[in-house]
């Protein structure tokens, strides 16, 4: 999974935001403190589309795109791409719960309860 560069990051916030799909002009719109060019994030795109991140949809004569994945989904394949980087997960994991909140521990105590019960067929 690619790093995201700043502005990267703030044109993807705009598309995980946006309840449809966007154009160039619509992210250029929602980022005017920047005063971006609409060839700049045009840039972006193109970036965060090889970089799988983005797709993009003809619409007419202009192009729509839209993120390839959830803010959520992006996260967790951050996450899991770190652990790869480790060598002792146990360890690397057991540093990562030991630092969240008492409210994200509960809610990951609850996915991997899930977790081990869709793995092993449990009802």
């Amino acid at each position: 999974m690619a790093r995201l560069g700043e502005l990267e990051r703030a044109v993807m916030e705009v598309l995980w935001s946006a309840p449809e799909s966007v154009t160039a002009r619509d992210i250029v719109t929602a980022l005017p403190d920047r005063d971006l060019a609409a060839t700049t994030v045009l840039t972006v795109l193109s970036r965060l589309e090889r970089k799988d991140l983005v797709a993009r949809d003809r619409d007419g004569r202009a192009h729509r795109y839209r993120p390839t994945a959830s803010r959520e989904e992006h996260a967790a394949a951050l996450m899991r791409e770190a652990l790869d980087t480790a060598e002792d997960r146990s360890a690397a994991l057991a540093s990562f719960a030991s630092q969240v909140s008492p409210g994200e521990a509960a809610a990951l105590a609850g996915a991997l309860a899930e977790a081990v019960r869709r793995r092993t067929g449990g009802g």
